[in-house]
């Protein structure tokens, strides 16, 4: 028995070795939110598989969001949290718990974890070094724009700080906040925050961790994931899709239209699923190409 154990060990070394040999010294941004960041076990797996990545010759750049969280944060202070077309109405008020929440209570958390394992994580948000610039950003309610406060889109990425963090053998964990052209502060989609950093990095994979398997193919008449589209199959895809697919795949999307070579949603809850994916020959979830 031990000894069918070891060779199976020893069959999955050598099935990682091309994939290791491939992707050493590539770039790799993790989209991280879902139940894989409130699940205790799953936490801990996610900042071992990080951890793995690096030392597997990759560089990994973490960018978080932290909806349940921000939520749970805004109950507990009695501060009203209402969304209006799948967005969050952030007030001032709101802003500065969604501030709090993601870069000194989710971000810390994440770099704690990793740096269980070493000294790799360093946390930061989009407002360091400017890092991202963004818009304020309207609500398309029947075709007509609605103000939902400081909630901001990506109009400019400054990956300089990042990429000195990387070139330092450091791991990067960033907060999806923003600040304006005059100081302003917004909350922006971590999905989307990722996918621009992504392209600014000139990644080879952008990997966006959620609570699904993958994209459906017909949702919700049956569960069978698409393993693999390109971005024009998925464009024409994204008019019918969950409201709460359509960021992630969006984020592809701009992704590989921006010069990434891969980029992945992959099911959370599923143990290690960065590694099945990138050091297995079957790999999980769904895969976008140009």
């Amino acid at each position: 028995m031990r000894a069918v154990t070891a060779a199976t060990k020893a069959e999955a070394l050598i099935e990682a070795l091309p994939w290791l040999t491939r992707f050493h010294g590539a770039t790799v941004v993790i989209k991280y939110g879902g139940n894989a960041m409130t699940d205790e076990a799953l936490k801990e797996g996610f900042a071992e598989d990080v951890v793995f990545l690096h030392h597997a010759g990759l560089r990994p750049v973490v960018v978080h969001g932290g909806g349940p969280q921000i939520s749970s944060a805004l109950d507990r202070l009695g501060i009203e949290s209402t969304f209006t077309a799948g967005l969050r109405v952030t007030t001032p008020e709101a802003m500065q718990v969604v501030r709090m929440v993601l870069v000194g209570q989710v971000g810390r958390e994440i770099v704690g974890l990793v740096n269980r394992h070493g000294p790799f994580a360093v946390g930061m948000s989009g407002e360091d070094a400017r890092l991202f610039t963004a818009e304020r950003k309207p609500a398309i309610v029947d075709g007509e724009p609605v103000d939902i406060g400081q909630v901001g889109e990506i109009v400019k990425v400054d990956p300089g700080a990042v990429r000195a963090l990387i070139d330092d053998g450091r791991i990067p964990v960033v907060s999806s906040v923003a600040t304006g052209e005059n100081g302003e502060i917004y909350n922006v989609n971590a999905d989307t925050g990722a996918a621009a950093l992504a392209v600014a990095l000139q990644a080879e994979k952008l990997i966006v961790l959620t609570d699904v398997e993958g994209l459906y193919a017909n949702w919700p008449d049956d569960t069978d994931v698409i393993d693999q589209l390109d971005a024009g199959e998925l464009e024409k895809l994204l008019p019918a899709l969950s409201s709460g697919m359509v960021p992630k795949m969006e984020a592809c999307l701009t992704a590989v239209r921006g010069g990434v070579p891969q980029a992945h949603v992959l099911d959370g809850r599923v143990p290690h699923s960065m590694l099945l994916e990138i050091f297995t020959n079957e790999g999980i979830g769904t895969m976008v190409m140009p």
